[in-house]
């Protein structure tokens, strides 16, 4: 039998899961996962966690007491999800200590409603850290403007971030600035490098369903030959700049001093047009040192019939900015494509995040 999942794995790609639920955890199925399928870490985010606690019944014990006690809606709502977080680090605990921390780590996000407040995202992300109380945890910050001085602030204090919601190649530019940074800073306040990491999530298949939503509206050949071709090569061009940017002589001197690089991550690989191979988004993008984080289902169907045919990115460069080129070419607008991603992607992280603290909030009512 040949493990596809191993082969994607010595390819130098990690697989995490997108994915965290009290029944999973409950059920043993994360450490099955990372046992059997060579799952390494695990992302979290508003909407997986809004699914996760509309089966009440897993979270009831703790409910009731946060209900007794008499919490705050938001007090509870972390309670909950860091002690989600906090079990899935344990749970992965034995991957971080085999990769001397690299992976085995497992994500927490700020209240999406902060994606704009850079001193209470910082707050923030100092109190989950403190909460979860983890080294192997990542704090989710995303990639907004107000977001950037904020992966600098908690790096600076020893936090180590997800940094999320990435969509342009500027952005990830200022992001890896902000990375380089914070570990400057870090380094400065007395932290040990070594202990620190970070992973930037660049988000993947929305930009296909943005992008081939304008190419449907052009019509024509050349828009339909294009379709489902952009988020790979935006992909692709990334790690480019990943490759230029950590070969740099200030990168250099941070990793004489044990910093470990912050490594590309593709979220959002699951495919959304059926006419897509369903494991398109991992075969694509596979490169030495970089995180792809899939839903279950996902992993599930690489492990079945996935392709691992080595360095997928590297050798298509100039592929990739062709693509983008035609794409200009055609009308499509790159920097608004990625404008409203990043827009949207808030949002709907926001109103996940609404629809959580509904749910606690019922739930709580039920409770007292």
């Amino acid at each position: 039998m040949t493990d596809r999942l191993a082969d994607l794995s010595a390819a130098g790609v990690a697989v995490w899961l997108d994915d965290i639920s009290r029944q999973r955890l409950a059920s043993g199925n994360l450490d099955a996962l990372r046992r059997e399928k060579h799952v390494v870490g695990v992302t979290s985010n508003p909407t997986i966690f809004a699914k996760a606690l509309s089966d009440a019944d897993d979270y009831a014990d703790q409910i009731a007491d946060l209900a007794v006690r008499g919490v705050s809606l938001d007090e509870a709502t972390r309670m909950i999800t860091a002690y989600d977080v906090r079990w899935a680090c344990d749970v992965l605990r034995p991957a971080y200590d085999e990769s001397d921390g690299v992976d085995g780590r497992v994500s927490l996000e700020v209240d999406p409603r902060l994606a704009n407040e850079t001193d209470k995202t910082i707050a923030e992300a100092g109190a989950l850290w403190w909460l979860v109380d983890r080294p192997n945890l990542f704090i989710k910050i995303p990639a907004t403007r107000a977001g950037l001085p904020a992966i600098t602030a908690a790096l600076a204090q020893g936090i180590s971030v997800n940094v999320t919601l990435i969509f342009s190649l500027e952005r990830y530019g200022e992001v890896i600035d902000a990375f380089l940074t914070g570990l400057e800073q870090a380094k400065a306040n007395g932290h040990d490098l070594s202990k620190l990491a970070s992973v930037a999530s660049f988000f993947v298949s929305r930009v296909d369903t943005e992008v081939d939503k304008r190419l449907a509206a052009i019509g024509g050949p050349d828009a339909e030959k294009l379709k489902g071709t952009a988020a790979i090569a935006n992909a692709r061009l990334a790690y480019q700049l990943y490759e230029e940017r950590f070969a740099s002589d200030r990168w250099q001197a941070l990793a004489a001093a044990g910093a470990h690089p912050q490594r590309p991550l593709w979220a959002s690989t699951s495919t959304k047009d059926p006419n897509l191979r369903d494991t398109l988004y991992v075969e694509e993008l596979v490169a030495p040192g970089i995180v792809n984080t899939m839903p279950e289902k996902t992993i599930l169907a690489y492990a079945d019939h996935g392709e691992t045919r080595g360095d997928t990115i590297t050798p298509a460069y100039a592929e990739a900015q062709q693509v983008l080129d035609s794409l200009k070419k055609l009308g499509v607008d790159y920097d608004d494509v990625v404008e409203v991603l990043e827009r949207e992607g808030v949002e709907k992280f926001e109103k996940s995040w609404t629809e959580l603290l509904d749910s606690v909030r019922t739930q709580l009512g039920r409770a007292q």
